[in-house]
């Protein structure tokens, strides 16, 4: 039964964050489909294979770890400090909100909250959830969705870190200067 809990926290998870769309400012500036792809087609593969699951005789579905609950019940705690974290830096934005990279109507920049400690900190949470999924699994497989997904809000991240140049420039330059993109202190 308690396999249940990390499906239950996305699912959670994704009902929220549809209900949280709601709100956000007009859209005045919006990416094009090719760059939502380029970020979005890695994220989605990344997430399908942590949801995979095969037998554990093919090489990316070896464990490499014995299974434990603990590994369960930490991945389980990642997630909930991830997504709480995702919550956060949402409520934070408010209106500025988008899920694609956009520029909106009387667009601000957003430095306090979850921002002050980095740029990005939607991606920062997504990348805890998406460790405590990966953290039960034990495979390769799930390490590499892991890295894929880094990779992927990384590209997105640079994406819109072009467009808040362009926005807001000197102001985000300094911004940009005193705080990290997805980790604090690191990157």
């Amino acid at each position: 039964m308690y396999k249940l809990v990390i499906p239950l926290l996305w699912a959670s998870w994704c009902l929220l964050w549809l209900i949280l769309a709601h709100g956000a400012k007009k859209t005045r500036w919006q990416e094009g489909l090719g760059s939502q792809l380029s970020y979005g087609l890695p994220f989605g593969l990344a997430l399908w294979s942590l949801l995979l699951t095969a037998p554990p005789d093919q090489f990316w579905f070896r464990p490499f770890l014995p299974w434990s609950p603990v590994l369960y019940w930490a991945g389980a705690a990642l997630m909930v400090i991830g997504f709480a974290l995702t919550v956060w830096a949402r409520l934070t934005l408010g209106g500025n909100w988008s899920a694609t990279v956009t520029v909106k109507e009387n667009h601000e920049l957003i430095t306090t909250g979850p921002y002050r400690a980095v740029r990005h900190p939607i991606y920062s949470g997504l990348l805890l959830a998406f460790i405590g999924t990966a953290l039960p699994r034990e495979d390769l497989r799930a390490a590499m969705a892991v890295l894929v997904f880094l990779l992927a809000i990384l590209r997105k991240a640079g994406i819109e870190e072009g467009r808040m140049i362009d926005t807001f420039g000197d102001q985000y330059r300094a911004y940009r200067r005193r705080t990290k993109s997805v980790i604090p202190f690191i990157l």
